[in-house]
């Protein structure tokens, strides 16, 4: 059984804000090293005990855990909302969205492919069998602006545990309070299950994270958030050669060819609902939008933006960089006047007494402005969008090469005889992970073809997707034994097929029978 969460009494704490006021409520506090050593040492004895558990049983345990969150809706999003600000509307939506991810990891887990196990006769009288095993314990770093879907528990937490590896999450300082009562309703819903102790466990507070990382039960790493957070976890578990999966971001590019232009309102409306959705705090931000010249597409988006409302972004420190980022953006491009001043009413507060309320924004550069090293070309996390107007499609083309990569790329085409969108496409799949045609890129669906990752820097590991079925290959890592006997094989490779998964044997795909 999974060990019951109970935070550590310690002198430290991770103070609760709420967003809208900068008000306090409450604190949670941090984990003592021993409690963590403890909590490794459980993981790492259940690590052997999860790998051995079929894939349909760890299935079931998702669903638990799935039917919990459902259940315990308006607690969380209540309790979510206190600490981030972002609404119910959009909290039950990702709330709902977290639960139906969680059991589609268990499906994934079930069906078994993940598993690539395959075995074959070599040079007439040997035998060769390969599969896929579970790391071990995996160490989470969930992200401040998405409680549910990147956090406690969502895609890191239930793909590793669908892959039969351990994990312990370490609470965003965002959200502590959230953290702890996510962690206890995972935790008890594994109990029920029936899960081995030491399946899951939460720890909080920085140097609780950095015991983690520096652990040696711990196999791998998964973080959601900031550049700079992302690569220090790189750089300090490089130590131990293992493997950090960092989402990170940059700016992501929309590209809107001649013919397409022509939807100017169309255009710019979408563009501000994307890049202000969730005051403009996600990863697939649009962050910079190229667009034909003499279009009135930047005008239409200043028209579009004084309709759109001021939101609190998630703590003081995001604010805070929002308001130096946008500043340091109008310097780059030298184009103050074009910040639209029908919605900057005043700095970006900073004070926690006064909340963190931000005002979205759009800043018209040139191409010329697009080089390397230029503060336009990094990200500014919140509500904050760079327009780009272009004479020459193959100028703005090779601009795009100047951008560091990014998880996602739009295009706005015509239609199917577009003459640009070809080469457009093509230039940005050397650039990023998914190419949006027609669509903006805020969404991401949890399915089968998803990629959620993209080359460095907006990732660590571009081999890898954060959400998707492709999201348990992070976690496992292939193995094969010569001349095995049944006795040394794993469940997914017996000659019974106990697990009942896919198998590719002496070359030829081989599916369970009903």
């Amino acid at each position: 059984m999974t060990e019951t969460f109970a935070p550590a009494v310690d002198s430290a704490v991770d103070p609760s804000y709420d967003p809208r006021t900068g008000a306090q409520h409450g604190s949670v506090s941090h984990t003592a090293p021993e409690q963590v050593a403890e909590i490794l040492r459980r993981a790492q004895g259940a690590a052997s005990q999860l790998a051995d558990t079929s894939p349909a049983t760890r299935q079931g345990w998702l669903t638990t855990i799935a039917e919990s969150l459902r259940t315990h809706e308006d607690e969380l999003v209540q309790l979510a909302g206190e600490e981030t600000g972002l609404g119910a509307d959009r909290l039950r939506g990702e709330l709902a969205k977290c639960a139906t991810s969680t059991d589609f990891y268990g499906a994934v887990a079930a069906e078994g492919s993940y598993l690539g196990a395959s075995t074959e006769v070599i040079g007439g009288d040997s035998t060769l069998s390969r599969w896929n095993i579970p790391l071990g314990p995996v160490a989470v770093f969930g992200a401040s602006n998405f409680p549910f879907g990147f956090g406690v528990i969502g895609h890191d937490v239930a793909s590793a545990l669908g892959a039969g590896c351990p994990v312990i999450v370490k609470a965003h300082p965002a959200h502590p309070r959230l953290s702890v009562r996510l962690a206890e309703l995972v935790s008890n819903a594994l109990n029920r299950a029936g899960a081995p102790a030491g399946s899951y466990a939460l720890v909080v507070g920085f140097d609780a994270g950095l015991q983690l990382v520096d652990a040696s039960e711990v196999t791998a790493v998964a973080f959601t958030g900031s550049q700079g957070g992302g690569m220090a976890l790189v750089q300090r578990a490089a130590a131990r050669g293992v493997p950090v999966f960092a989402e990170m971001g940059t700016v992501n590019p929309v590209f809107v060819t001649t013919d397409a232009a022509a939807d100017t309102a169309g255009i710019a409306a979408g563009f501000v609902g994307s890049f202000t959705l969730g005051a403009g705090q996600f990863c697939t931000k649009p962050g910079l939008l190229f667009a034909p010249a003499g279009a009135g597409i930047f005008e239409e988006v200043l028209a579009q933006l004084s309709q759109a409302p001021r939101a609190p972004l998630l703590t003081a420190g995001i604010a805070c960089g929002y308001r130096a980022g946008v500043a340091q953006l109008i310097e780059a491009a030298d184009v103050a006047g074009n910040v639209t001043p029908t919605v900057v009413t005043g700095e970006t507060p900073t004070d926690p007494a006064d909340g963190y309320v931000a005002a979205p924004q759009a800043v018209l550069v040139r191409l010329e402005d697009l080089h390397p090293g230029s503060r336009l070309l990094g990200e500014c996390f919140g509500p904050v969008a760079l327009v780009c107007e272009y004479e020459d499609a193959g100028a703005a083309l090779d601009a795009l090469t100047r951008l560091q990569p990014s998880l996602v790329a739009s295009v706005f085409t015509s239609g199917p005889g577009d003459p640009e969108s070809a080469e457009v496409v093509r230039r940005l799949l050397g650039q990023v992970g998914r190419v949006a045609l027609n669509a903006w890129p805020t969404g991401v669906a949890t399915s089968w073809s998803m990629q959620h990752g993209g080359p460095w820097p907006a990732t660590s590991r571009s081999d890898a997707t954060s959400v998707g079925a492709g999201a348990l290959g992070r976690f496992v890592r292939p193995v094969a034994v010569q001349n095995a006997e049944p006795a040394h094989l794993s469940d997914a490779l017996h000659p019974d097929n106990p697990w009942r998964v896919p198998r590719r044997i002496d070359g030829r795909l081989t599916l369970p029978t009903l």
